[in-house]
């Protein structure tokens, strides 16, 4: 890998030139015009750190409790499909990754390497996202296939129930190579899990997601799971609520990473709303434009119990398999402990909205809800 790669950024870059050409317009397009793609690495740079000096930061601890469980890092490895797409070692050179790191892996419904067989690879937690199935006896296999598997965690993403316009992906005519296919959809026959990801006709609807999903689903899926339930992809204070109700163990910010519905709020925009309206009873996580230390500890501060990345641990992938994804969560890993030692907080469980400078909403302090300084903004990306 070459010395020039420093930064996220530079991964990014390096990826662009060598990435296939239809994988990179997967990875990269956002839905529609790309609005809140963009708007989610701008939400996040227009907060403005406040820190603190003269304090004592020769040990610094990055690390966040989740679900009975120290975690190294607040940095999570968020689902994405299709690693084979990206390098050959697919979703097991990304599980090398998160061991190295000491990073949790969620492992996503649309992987091309059976969960199994990750699981039988990985060293550090594994959760495991799932997609409802139009069969909700598949549906219950799967969640039953991830407990057995040793899952810490079931991730029900909740916020695409049709397809939503992905033009860059669209134009390239992306469709899943011979040889890779949805392993864990096998049981589904062999074109079900092998083809496309969406239809090729103007169809909004696929066969590897329950449009008629409700919350009556995840109530029952709750009852039934005997290990931690998430949901991913909320965005409206009221729906956080309904979750609450519900039973959920925890709760994802995320707008997908932009790419489904286009000019929906940037996750940083929401998150604080969302925080509040939980009052601390369940832990709030948040993706979508994460590239920099100084976000992560941003999120920390709007209330998030933990962030995950999406896109940028697959640029490592790409650019240099197992080590290049490693070398990207390192990179975020350090720039974390550069931010808190820099803000003078030695403890990520101590961060507050104290370290935001602007005005102020209600946001979740480190012993509960509260008001607190916060630079009003509009920003994501996964």
């Amino acid at each position: 890998m070459e010395q020039a790669l420093k930064t996220v950024a530079d991964f990014r870059l390096a990826a662009s030139k060598v990435a296939e050409p239809q994988a990179w317009e997967y990875l990269e397009g956002g839905a529609g015009d790309g609005c809140t793609a963009e708007e989610n690495r701008a939400a996040f740079a227009r907060l403005r750190l406040w820190p603190r000096v003269l304090r004592d930061v020769s040990e610094i601890d990055p690390g966040v409790d989740l679900f009975g469980r120290r975690h190294p890092s607040p940095i999570l490895l968020a689902p994405t499909g299709y690693h084979k797409l990206f390098h050959p070692g697919g979703e097991l050179a990304v599980v090398r990754a998160a061991n190295r790191t000491r990073a949790t892996l969620v492992a996503a419904t649309f992987s091309t390497t059976a969960l199994e067989e990750m699981a039988a690879a990985v060293k550090e937690p594994l959760w495991f996202q799932l997609y409802i199935q139009p069969d909700r006896a598949f549906t219950r296999r799967l969640i039953q296939r991830a407990e057995a598997c040793g899952c810490e965690a079931i991730v029900i993403t909740v916020d695409i129930p049709v397809n939503g316009p992905r033009d860059r992906e669209l134009r390239a005519g992306f469709q899943l190579p011979p040889g890779v296919i949805r392993e864990n959809l096998r049981e589904l026959g062999s074109y079900t899990a092998g083809a496309s990801h969406r239809p090729i006709s103007s169809d909004i609807y696929t066969a590897v997601r329950a449009c008629d999903a409700t919350w009556d689903d995840i109530e029952r899926i709750r009852s039934e799971a005997k290990i931690p339930v998430l949901i991913k992809g909320v965005l409206h204070p009221d729906d956080a609520r309904e979750a609450l109700r519900r039973g959920v163990d925890g709760l994802i910010v995320s707008n997908h990473g932009g790419r489904s519905l286009d000019t929906v709020p940037a996750t940083a925009d929401v998150l604080p709303d969302i925080v509040a309206a939980l009052g601390g009873r369940i832990p709030v996580l948040v993706d979508g434009g994460i590239q920099r230390g100084t976000d992560v500890v941003k999120a920390l501060a709007l209330g998030a119990s933990a962030v995950l990345i999406g896109r940028a641990y697959l640029w490592g992938l790409i650019a240099g398999g197992e080590q290049g994804a490693a070398r990207v969560i390192e990179i975020l890993q350090t720039e974390t402990r550069m931010t808190l030692g820099l803000l003078g907080q030695a403890d990520a469980r101590g961060v507050t909205s104290d370290l935001i400078f602007g005005k102020t909403v209600r946001l979740r302090s480190a012993k509960g809800a509260g008001r607190a300084p916060f630079c009003a903004s509009s920003l994501g990306e996964s």
